[in-house]
């Protein structure tokens, strides 16, 4: 039989893209489809737009810190509208690169969105095309609660393009998203207040570095409420919107963003139809090659409900492709991932927490190290930073890194690939620290905690 394509992707966002630029590159027949912008998510509504933002929201600390090292800046005023329409036209330029990556390639871009109509048949907008590989690379969705006042709630999809700045922000939720845009919003001027029915933020990361952040972000202004429960939201004559938590209390706020998870984007492409197998939380269940149940139908990065990062479904596009046109050598491996949480401060973090590691190994030693950092001594402000190693004792090797402070994210990258190459904690100590630094802190911690 022939097809139209070798390849065809349902989904343009960077898994998706990366996958149909490959296979082009290896002289596959690719198209690739997408109702939304191409970049998906990351370049889109996610990413770029709260790095960008959080740039944005670090001015309001540094003028602040300015004035201990004798700068008198006068009053600054934040303007929204400027900050949102330079970000549309940074991200407008973001999409024109993708899409000339994907023609320089070869790939066919489709737009509109696509269904499976059977396992080498793929319908956009009324038209069949057939294929011999199909990806699904849809991506995820923000969880919105089915409930009664569910549309005064906005998601972090709506929150980059508000017409107006929310004075009074509610985040509902405590993971990396929720905490975010917390810090953004409380840098750009809001009073930001985080409701969390759990009983510490950051699950899943290690508990020093959730009870640290607590307490940096507490200094900065914002609330945390925590086992807080949101019952009622209600759109009041002034246009503000009064929140009623199962408690009975209440507060009056401008914008409720609800950050309290993603779904696998999946709705109508037609996996029930076809029999694709699906987790029970609604991912695609795939193989360690990303194949589907269906032989020739594939699923790669946040849609499979693993770790959802860019990086992670750029390097799962690389190793599906070389198992199709390479040697089918390159294996995903998900240990030692590096991650970047890009409150303020920062947080960096790879490899073991401290409960894992005493699950997982007989015996760890723990440093701790918990500081002002050097430009605080001047600037005034008292926020801390905050370093940790986890080593295993029978080899030795640094098997938790863990840093809150600012530049965590470009701090860890470095120690990320020391880490990968199984640098030990004999290692660390036998490099010498560069002086003055943050970072120095990690290469000169002797005493077990």
């Amino acid at each position: 039989m022939e097809f139209d394509f070798d390849v065809f992707v349902i989904g343009a966002g960077s898994g998706g893209v990366r996958a149909a630029r490959m296979a082009a590159g290896e002289g596959a027949k690719v198209a690739i489809a997408d109702d939304r912008a191409l970049g998906g998510t990351c370049v889109n509504v996610g990413c770029v737009p709260k790095k960008l933002y959080t740039y944005a929201s670090h001015f309001s600390h540094d003028f602040e810190n300015a004035k201990g090292f004798g700068w008198n800046l006068g009053a600054a005023k934040f303007h929204w509208p400027t900050l949102v329409a330079n970000k549309k036209i940074e991200i407008s330029r973001l999409n024109g690169i993708y899409a000339k990556l994907l023609d320089n390639s070869g790939a066919q871009i489709i737009r509109g969105y696509a269904r499976l109509k059977d396992c080498n048949t793929v319908t956009v907008e009324g038209k069949d095309y057939t294929t011999k590989r199909i990806v699904i690379a849809t991506g995820g969705a923000p969880n919105i609660p089915d409930v009664d006042y569910a549309d005064l709630l906005i998601s972090s999809d709506e929150i980059f393009d508000l017409v107006e700045f929310p004075k009074r922000l509610l985040v509902v939720g405590a993971g990396y998203i929720a905490l975010e845009f917390a810090c953004i919003f409380q840098g750009l001027g809001s009073q930001v207040h985080v409701s969390y029915r759990g009983d510490l933020i950051m699950r899943s990361f290690d508990d020093d570095v959730r009870q640290f952040v607590d307490q940096e972000m507490r200094k900065q202004g914002i609330e945390i409420y925590y086992q807080s429960q949101v019952n009622n939201v209600v759109r009041q004559a002034d246009h503000s919107l009064l929140v009623t938590f199962a408690d009975g209390s209440q507060i009056e706020v401008d914008q409720v963003l609800m950050a309290i998870g993603r779904q696998p984007r999946v709705a109508g492409i037609g996996l029930d139809s076809l029999g694709i197998e699906t987790t029970l939380k609604g991912t695609i269940a795939v193989n360690d090659k990303f194949q589907t149940n269906i032989d020739n139908i594939y699923a790669l990065g946040d849609v499979t409900g693993g770790i959802e990062l860019t990086p992670v479904a750029l390097a799962e596009a690389m190793v599906l492709v070389n198992h199709w046109y390479g040697d089918g050598a390159k294996k995903m491996d998900y240990e030692l991932i590096p991650t970047a949480v890009f409150t303020q401060p920062n947080v960096g973090t790879i490899g073991l927490t401290e409960h894992q590691a005493l699950a997982k190994h007989s015996e760890i030693a723990v440093y701790r190290s918990d500081f002002k950092p050097m430009k605080h001594t001047l600037s005034g402000s008292d926020e801390r930073s905050f370093m940790k190693l986890i080593v295993d004792i029978s080899t030795d090797r640094v098997i938790g890194l863990h840093i809150v402070g600012e530049g965590a994210g470009e701090m860890l990258q470095g120690f990320a690939v020391a880490m990968k190459a199984g640098a030990t904690k004999a290692d660390f100590d036998a490099t010498i620290g560069i002086h003055p630094t943050s970072a120095e802190e990690l290469v000169t911690m002797r005493t077990p905690s």
